[in-house]
């Protein structure tokens, strides 16, 4: 369901329509319209049974890339709006950059940040509300950088007591870890419990070493 408008729309108006189960898009990024969203059917990653695959484990754990959270929010977002290889548009247009920039500032939007040598080389962003925490956008510049990102937040959101991960959408590329679909009114359950609990997100900047990570999720050395 979609349905547009370009009302001013305000950070409390933003959490209270995710606490609805509706998230807002726009077209493209000059196109100042944002359009509100209510799938028929959302992604939900499992946290307790979110699945990393072996290749990916053993990267992880290397510590190949130093991966840090609410570092800088900016160039996370620039990295998700940056145009992909399978499309030039980008939903994140100013008004969005905005509204989550101030999200962030109150501590209800988060990001993941993967570096390689010393440069962004990915990273993921998301709102936190209660104990759900909706994705929002990745991206990577190095293989596997968003891979590790989601990884470290799925351990993160174990961590700190999150009782719900929400994708929005089942892709191709979370299909991997286990997504699931789950049906609107399934899903808005799921939610209200999840949004009158309570978790933490835990210190910024500082992120748990890939063997750490590992361990949140219930995986040792050399198992899936």
């Amino acid at each position: 369901m979609h349905d547009r408008t370009s009302v001013d729309i305000t950070p409390d108006i933003l959490l209270k329509a995710y606490a609805a189960g509706i998230f807002p898009m726009a077209e493209d990024a000059d196109d100042p319209t944002i359009y509100w969203v209510e799938p028929r059917a959302r992604g939900v990653l499992p946290l307790d049974r979110f699945h990393v695959p072996r290749r990916l484990a053993r990267t992880v754990r290397s510590d190949l890339f130093e991966v840090v959270t609410d570092r800088d929010f900016d160039a996370v977002i620039d990295g998700c709006a940056a145009p992909r290889r399978d499309t030039a548009r980008t939903w994140i247009n100013g008004r969005i950059r905005d509204l989550y920039g101030a999200l962030f500032d109150l501590g209800h939007c988060h990001t993941v940040e993967v570096y390689h040598q010393g440069r962004l080389a990915g990273g993921l962003y998301g709102v936190s509300l209660g104990a759900a925490f909706f994705g929002e956008s990745m991206f990577h510049e190095v293989r596997d950088a968003s891979k590790v990102a989601l990884v470290h937040l799925v351990a993160r959101l174990r961590r700190g007591g999150y009782r719900l991960a929400d994708t929005q959408f089942i892709t191709e590329h979370l299909s991997q870890f286990g997504v699931e679909e789950v049906p609107r009114h399934v899903y808005k359950r799921q939610l209200s419990v999840a949004i009158a609990e309570r978790a933490e997100w835990g210190p910024p900047d500082r992120a748990l070493s890939g063997t750490e990570a590992l361990a949140a999720l219930g995986i040792g050395n050399g198992t899936e």
